[in-house]
């Protein structure tokens, strides 16, 4: 990628992408607690086999909390504790909405992440993202299957301006998300 067409935000320190993957660590944390309560709670046959999955999603998601944090320790940092609030309800649908919903920031963070670590040269750091992103986005087929609907876009993250942008960015459209 041309350095001139890079989208704000891209060429960040490591002190910046530690605090960026502290972020994403506490949503790893959200999703283990998430998975876990919901896997639990939900209730009747039609509910079988997507709280036994959703089992399954807690442990993948546990195993990328540990990557994540693997990674903020390598780049010099001091992995968070804190989870994101997690959503808590007695309806289903409104608890796998809830999942769906973080399943689709998160994606949208990790692309931006894992361009931010390849503009930094830490490829390392951007194929660990890749892995865990495809897993991300199965957890997305999952519940919107669970759901009945198609997967939503990814969100994409916006900055601290409230703009998103690769949205304002001509080469970032025609960039490849991953």
């Amino acid at each position: 990628m041309n350095k001139e067409h890079t989208t704000a935000g891209l060429n960040i320190t490591r002190e910046q992408m530690i605090e960026l993957l502290n972020e994403d660590l506490a949503g790893e944390y959200q999703a283990i607690i998430a998975y876990t309560v919901y896997s639990q709670v939900l209730k009747g046959a039609a509910y079988t086999d997507i709280a036994r999955e959703l089992e399954v999603h807690a442990g993948e998601e546990l195993a990328h909390a540990i990557k994540i944090a693997k990674q903020i320790d390598y780049l010099g940092g001091m992995p968070g504790v804190m989870p994101k609030p997690v959503k808590t309800s007695s309806d289903a649908v409104t608890m796998l909405r809830a999942d769906l919903e973080n399943e689709r920031v998160t994606v949208g963070r990790y692309r931006e992440r894992i361009r931010q670590a390849e503009a930094m040269g830490e490829f390392a750091l951007s194929e660990t993202l890749r892995a865990i992103i495809v897993q991300e986005q199965e957890h997305e087929i999952d519940l919107a299957a669970a759901l009945g609907i198609d997967v939503p876009p990814a969100k994409e993250p916006t900055h601290k301006s409230g703009r998103n942008p690769a949205k304002n960015n001509h080469a970032s459209r025609n960039a490849p998300l991953l």
